[in-house]
């Protein structure tokens, strides 16, 4: 059983046991997230949301709150000698998904 669930403006696929990585949500570690933004559920029979099935949740466990790796951001301007090198790191909630309920 698979479902495709709507967190943090993005669409993920998952399935029971799987470890996903979502943007931040304010729970703590060890504590359970219910995501009820649940667009698609596949089993042996398809269920289509129209947008979202009715009454269908991912229930998921968080198993830690980070920051992924650092990027740089490199402005630049032209004839103006004026540059800028800038740093960031986007926080994430890595989730374990323990069920899936129609």
């Amino acid at each position: 059983m698979y479902a495709i669930v709507e967190t943090g403006g993005k669409q993920i696929r998952v399935e029971i046991g799987s470890r996903i990585f979502v943007e931040k949500l304010d729970a703590e570690v060890g504590k359970t997230v219910t995501l009820d933004k649940v667009l698609l559920v596949g089993d042996k029979a398809l269920k289509v949301g129209t947008p979202y099935v009715a009454g269908a949740t991912v229930v998921a466990k968080v198993e830690k709150q980070g920051l992924s790796r650092k990027i740089r951001v490199f402005k630049y301007k032209a004839k103006a000698n004026e540059h800028k090198t800038i740093g960031h790191r986007q926080p994430y909630t890595c989730l374990v998904v323990e069920s899936i309920n129609l």
